[in-house]
């Protein structure tokens, strides 16, 4: 195939066959880069749980495409590619790479790195487009093993911030500066090799990144590519425009289980095709780590909005377009430093998915959390998220232990597990009666039971062990999860909706999840 005739052969203007050709390439190219960083990756988390996500973006820092990873590190991510161009205007090099994860400058919580790597043209002069990974690191230092301290109160307490690091110069890896900025701090990173290692994955998924942009761009031609970048972003655009006109006003609050609340209220606009959502009346920033920077409600935003489209389209800029954001400055959506916002990324993005789709009256809330369960001592950390039951909605029930909405990772193998860290995974089993009633019914939680074989500091970061998942149109709320610590003694440690704990050899940990709520009255 010549490259010039095929050139010729597409041009420019959209065409709806090309346009569908290039939702999958550039798609294509960012599930590419997660095979890279799967494969290369030395966390078990990042390589067993799949925590991370890859995405391409336009010179501009505008999402164009992703793979099918992680929506609140997608919808966010944005954010830190922007915040890379604007610190670097002008100075950027062909070979230069960009860390960061300081979520008042583009990130969102300190676990979750973003390696940024810009795309130049072959003569070395002019950036084309950026591409970004982003992967949640097992431990990145803070006040407790695996960096997802429940009682932070300022951002210090969470990590190691990188605001904006040059990560690699002209293709040299700073290998030293790295290791020194990972391994200082109040609260340093306790395996700056393990970090390391990770951001060499993300670096060469990064790089798969930019030679299949460049291959595109040499089949197709630049323009051609620059052209379907804004017309899959237009496109997408448009299906949103096109649902906006179908839905009706809604308010909807969501209580937490530390006593905050998040309001929302969407106002349809439909003579313009276009909606406002307003988070007025959510609670003013909090004392403990359940603040999310804005770039996480945006990304909630976008993904409520994406999963409204029937249309197979990527999720990108496009989408936000037709989108009024409001979000009171000072609220815990959008705290001022030195704010902890540990919780916010992965709890209270949740919370606002949840919330928004309340407010549509679109489905029943799956489980308003993450169930973050950490563990480790110096020489082990672990994270991981656990599912419960997602919400029914109008001709569906709902689904039993799975990951819902912003987070879409894998429990790592227990085999790898029990092999890699000094636990056993005693059971895992679906939580039966959890999920509420309806005329079609939540999904139901689950209950997983982890026995230490040493000692270790667990930590457990949850919400929903007050308030059930919500009912709608006369759907039953599903049940509360649970938190506990069952002794070598039979001794009974009750825990909150948040808790630390030092587990001895023989003890077990045990998370029940929250069910999801049902959709209808029951028959």
């Amino acid at each position: 195939m010549q490259p010039r005739e095929a050139r010729r052969a597409i041009g420019t203007t959209v065409d709806p066959v090309m346009l569908e050709v290039f939702n999958n390439l550039f798609m294509n190219i960012a599930e590419q880069m997660g095979l890279q960083l799967q494969n290369t990756a030395y966390s078990v988390n990042i390589k067993e749980r799949l925590d991370f996500s890859c995405a391409l973006f336009d010179a501009q820092g505008q999402l164009i495409a992703n793979a099918p990873h992680m929506p609140v590190h997608l919808g966010s991510m944005s954010e830190s590619i922007k915040t890379v161009i604007t610190r670097n205007a002008g100075r950027m090099r062909p070979g230069d790479v960009y860390a960061l994860n300081d979520p008042y400058h583009g990130g969102t919580h300190l676990p979750d790195v973003t390696v940024v790597t810009p795309v130049f043209d072959e003569a070395g002069r002019d950036i084309l487009f950026y591409v970004g990974s982003r992967g949640h690191h097992a431990d990145i230092g803070g006040t407790t093993p695996g960096s997802m301290p429940p009682f932070s109160t300022r951002i210090e307490e969470e990590g190691v911030q990188l605001d904006n690091v040059k990560l690699v110069e002209a293709g040299r890896l700073r290998e030293a500066e790295m290791l020194a900025l990972l391994s200082g701090g109040e609260y340093p990173s306790r395996n700056p090799q393990q970090n390391l290692a990770d951001l060499k994955a993300q670096i060469a998924a990064n790089e798969k990144g930019v030679q299949e942009l460049r291959k595109m761009v040499a089949q197709f031609g630049l323009d051609v590519v620059q052209a379907y970048m804004r017309h899959v972003q237009d496109n997408a655009e448009e299906s949103v425009r096109r649902v906006i006109t179908k839905l009706k006003d809604g308010a909807f609050t969501l209580p937490l289980d530390n006593g905050a609340q998040i309001s929302v209220a969407v106002r349809v606009n439909a003579g313009e095709r276009s909606a406002e959502i307003d988070f007025t009346g959510t609670s003013a920033q909090l004392e403990n780590n359940f603040n999310a920077p804005t770039a996480v409600c945006m990304a909630a935003v976008l993904y409520v909005f994406r999963t409204l489209v029937g249309d197979d389209i990527p999720l990108n800029a496009g989408c936000l377009k037709p989108l009024k954001v409001i979000i009171p400055e000072g609220s815990m959506l959008n705290p001022r430093p030195p704010a902890s916002v540990v919780a916010g990324n992965v709890e209270t993005s949740t919370c606002i998915t949840n919330a928004l789709y309340g407010a549509l009256g679109a489905m029943a809330a799956g489980q308003c959390t993450m169930n973050n369960f950490t563990f480790g001592n110096a020489r082990h950390q672990y994270y991981e998220t656990i599912s419960g039951g997602s919400g029914a909605g109008p001709g569906f029930d709902g689904t039993s232990v799975v990951q819902t909405h912003m987070t879409n990772s894998r429990l790592t193998d227990p085999e790898v597990l029990e092999f890699r860290f000094p636990v056993r995974l005693e059971s895992y089993a679906i939580r039966a009666g959890s999920g509420g009633k309806g005329k079609w019914s939540g999904g139901h939680g689950g209950t997983r039971r982890m026995r230490f074989l040493e000692a270790m500091t667990a930590s457990i970061l949850s919400n929903g062990r007050k308030h059930g998942a919500f009912g709608m149109a006369g759907g039953q709320p599903g049940q509360p999860g649970a938190n506990r610590v069952e002794r070598v003694d039979r001794r009974i440690e009750t825990l909150g909706h948040i808790g630390s704990v030092e587990m001895n050899p023989g003890d077990v940990f045990v998370i029940e999840t929250p069910g999801g709520g049902g959709y209808g009255t029951p028959e």
